[in-house]
């Protein structure tokens, strides 16, 4: 249960992560070449939960500056470059460092980049299909006829690529949770007895990391987030290091008469 054999020089191993980057910049690059041909469909797409939610007749958005359109679309292809090239850059960063790693410590890491995908998936899809809407819903309820929304297509994006990343490392804790029980750093009693801090931390994360100051929208991110720690709580009960109980005394031992 060792690391392969064979050992690289410093040279050898700064020659190795050259040619892994190489790979990933590549397939960024590709995924960024076949987004932009879409970039215009793809922003529309991203923005379709603001246009239904805005006034009927009204249903556009204006740009500020004579290219911003342009590096708006950039902007779109080089994060859809980003996705799609994301499974080459996560093989390559596994091919870079599973030689050194023993076979239990492979599996823990397959394990850990694997589920921390799929819930940073799960809470960028949760922003969309739900924050999204009710947030932008309740925001554009404040207009009135001397009071029209008048929407850049630069903020838009900044701050749906705010949220929509905002959420997805959120939706983290429970793997950071499932990883701290694990190695004995906290345990499901402590997560349990700590539910005051925990909400507290909650609500301040959710003040912080939301880029609109409305308090709607900051419950609509500390809600998911008390649900994420109830869940690590579970998992931690379920999976956490379990402490060894410590060795009974023998009968006969010292002290005895």
């Amino acid at each position: 249960m060792t690391p392969e054999d064979g050992r690289m020089s410093f040279a050898e191993h700064l020659g190795e992560l050259r040619r892994r980057l190489i790979f990933s910049v590549a397939a960024v690059a590709a995924g960024f070449l076949a987004c932009y041909y879409f970039s215009e469909r793809l922003y529309w797409l991203l923005a379709s939960p603001l246009i239904k939610a805005l006034p009927e007749g009204q249903e556009f958005m204006v740009f500020t500056g004579v290219v911003e359109p342009f590096f708006i679309y950039l902007k779109v292809a080089l994060l859809g470059g980003i996705i799609l090239g994301s499974p080459v850059v996560l093989y390559q960063a596994w091919a870079f460092v599973a030689p050194g790693l023993y076979r239990n410590e492979r599996r823990w890491f397959v394990f850990t980049v694997f589920f921390s995908v799929v819930l940073f998936a799960g809470g960028a899809a949760f922003a969309f299909w739900v924050v999204f809407p009710f947030g932008f819903k309740y925001l554009l309820s404040f207009s009135t006829e001397g009071l029209k929304p008048f929407l850049s297509m630069g903020q838009y994006f900044s701050i749906a690529t705010r949220l929509l990343v905002a959420f997805g490392l959120v939706f983290q804790l429970p793997l950071a949770i499932l990883v701290l029980s694990r190695l004995g750093a906290v345990s499901a009693r402590q997560l349990v007895g700590w539910w005051r801090y925990a909400l507290i931390l909650i609500l301040v994360a959710s003040a912080v990391i939301t880029p609109t100051p409305d308090v709607f929208n900051q419950m609509l991110m500390a809600g998911p987030l008390l649900v994420l720690y109830c869940l690590g709580v579970l998992i931690a009960w379920l999976f956490g290091k379990k402490k060894e109980k410590g060795p009974r005394a023998q009968p006969g031992g010292a002290g005895e008469s």
